[in-house]
């Protein structure tokens, strides 16, 4: 086994590696790739089975520390870990899952297919979760020799046009053949490799860091060696974790301390925020854990809703509407919740006293928020990323499946939140009821009907504002009789032109041959008060 690796000697970069099934994305890890992780290149027996990749694998390669980032960094290696991620349209949210963990993506298209259906998906995909992307052509070997450089270029020219409404309008494409036809008289072997690493290289810059924040680890892998332990292997999503570390592992309520850690085959002491790592822990029972969150001692708990700040992707065809159900995949979770609909002036942060307007439909625009009430609680990071989809449309059409995404801006984390929480939010339905002038009592007084039905408590509306379709302002008084009629008080006098509208009709006092003056109320309703106040400003 490998000495003791110091991470303070290595700046590890995620390369999600995206594409359509079949584009030759795991040929593409392998041909790159020096050293694999525990489920690199399909060694999943299913995947080998039915021929496609069906889980998130890992490899990596180690080069020098480019010249521009060496002015940044101390370290002086530069490991680029590749995350092969699924293509089959199944398969969807373990892409998703893989995408959070990544800082730099390759998107894979077969050059003698084009754009397919889940490479647009995996674009939009790439928009939401990283801004650096590479398009690889790849299967260039499977091209007729003489016809080769002028369908690269043909290609090129179309993804440039594809990509040019995108984030990743100046993105790199490069041409590759990862797997090339044996017999190849044009020594295609590796074509294109060399020119796609130094893309990398050109694209790779320092990401982020939280170090300071509590450590947070991204499980996708875990399994059990005799004598040893748990292994665990992952992604370190935040902070920093050492040997000896209490960790906890809260889907199972699991604690327990790290035993030994390496990157790819490497004992570390030691891992950062982007770092790939296996972590073993001892009697942790391997069964109960696939994938998930592993983090400092209860700094992570379960969520039953939650609010987002939301954008709606503009590719996703259907509408989008308020109590309607979505797939809303958090982190390698993905799970169904009820959606709320609800804006706020540009540009403004949630409160949870702010009130807001509900909305029926998300549209285009920065202003939304979305209220998320899941079918069963989700453990998620603070200001996690989600993305909601339609992940039951058909798989086989060409219809984007991803409606929206955003981030967590408040969490719930009480089970009885719809009594506790829910009332507190101020999302209201602003209402209009409409009635009519029956008579003009005197300057300073009338009688409206059809504001309200005769069955309706009229008390409820004693007090609140209305205004005449004829401009003027008033406030009903009282309740006329019981067939639903109010007696409506003018503080400010009716107009002379009102009066008279219905002083010249006589003794019935009654505007019939001229068009009714609407008396008309407006009030805002919170959708989540239980008693159903009529509020007006």
């Amino acid at each position: 086994m490998d000495s003791i690796l110091s991470p303070e000697s290595v700046l590890n970069l995620n390369v999600g590696i995206l594409g359509h099934v079949d584009s030759g994305k795991t040929s593409l890890a392998k041909s790159l790739s020096v050293v694999a992780g525990t489920a690199a290149f399909d060694k999943n027996p299913q995947s080998q089975e039915r021929g496609i990749t069906i889980d998130l694998g890992f490899s990596a390669i180690v080069v020098d520390v480019p010249t521009k980032l060496s002015q940044e960094t101390s370290k002086t290696k530069l490991q680029f870990t590749f995350v092969d991620c699924p293509g089959h349209a199944s398969l969807i949210r373990t892409v998703i899952g893989g995408s959070q963990i990544i800082h730099m993506m390759l998107l894979v298209i077969d050059i003698t297919k084009g754009m397919q259906t889940q490479t647009a998906e995996c674009l939009v995909i790439g928009e939401i979760m990283c801004k650096n992307m590479i398009v690889v052509l790849n299967k260039i070997d499977l091209l007729p020799i003489e016809k080769r450089n002028s369908s690269i270029e043909k290609m090129k020219k179309r993804m440039t046009l594809t990509l040019a409404n995108t984030v990743f309008q100046n993105a790199p494409i490069v041409a590759v053949s990862a797997m090339p036809t044996d017999g190849d008289s044009t020594g295609t072997t590796s074509f294109g490799l060399d020119a796609l690493l130094q893309s990398m290289k050109d694209m790779a810059s320092l990401p982020t860091k939280r170090q300071e924040r509590p450590f947070v680890f991204a499980v996708d892998h875990c399994f059990n060696i005799r004598g040893l332990g748990t292994i665990m292997t992952g992604t370190v999503l935040q902070g920093k974790v050492c040997l000896r570390d209490e960790i906890q592992v809260p889907a199972i309520s699991f604690s327990g301390k790290v035993k030994s850690m390496q990157m790819f085959h490497r004992p570390v002491e030691s891992a950062e925020e982007g770092d790939r790592l296996g972590i073993c822990v001892p009697q942790l029972d391997s069964k109960q854990l696939e994938r998930g969150l592993v983090c400092h001692p209860d700094y992570i708990a379960f969520m039953w809703a939650a609010v987002l700040k939301v954008h709606r992707i503009k590719y996703f065809q259907s509408k989008i509407k308020s109590k309607d159900k979505f797939h809303i995949s958090i982190g390698y979770e993905t799970v169904m919740a009820i959606i709320t609909i609800f804006s706020a002036p540009s540009d403004m942060s949630f409160h949870l006293q702010a009130d807001y307007e509900s909305k029926e439909e998300l549209s285009d625009g920065d202003n939304y928020f979305m209220l998320l009430q899941f079918e069963r609680p989700v453990l998620a990071l603070p200001e996690s990323l989600a993305i909601g989809s339609r992940l039951e449309m058909d798989t086989n059409g060409n219809a984007c499946r991803l409606a929206f995404w955003g981030r967590i801006v408040h969490q719930i984390y009480d089970k009885a939140y719809e009594k506790t929480f829910l009332p507190q939010m101020k999302i209201y339905k602003m209402l209009e009821r409409k009635g009519t002038v029956e008579r003009v009592v005197n300057n300073d007084v009338l009688i409206a009907k059809n504001l309200i039905k005769k069955e309706t408590n009229a008390q409820a509306f004693v007090g609140l504002s209305v205004v005449l379709s004829s401009g003027e302002h008033g406030m009903i008084d009282s309740t006329f009789g019981k067939s639903g009629k109010l007696n409506i008080r003018i503080p400010g006098g009716l107009k002379e032109e009102t009066v008279m509208k219905y002083k010249k009709q006589g003794s019935k006092n009654e505007a019939e041959s001229d068009q009714p003056t609407d008396v008309i109320l407006r009030f805002k309703r919170y959708i989540f008060d239980h008693q159903k106040k009529m509020v007006q400003v």
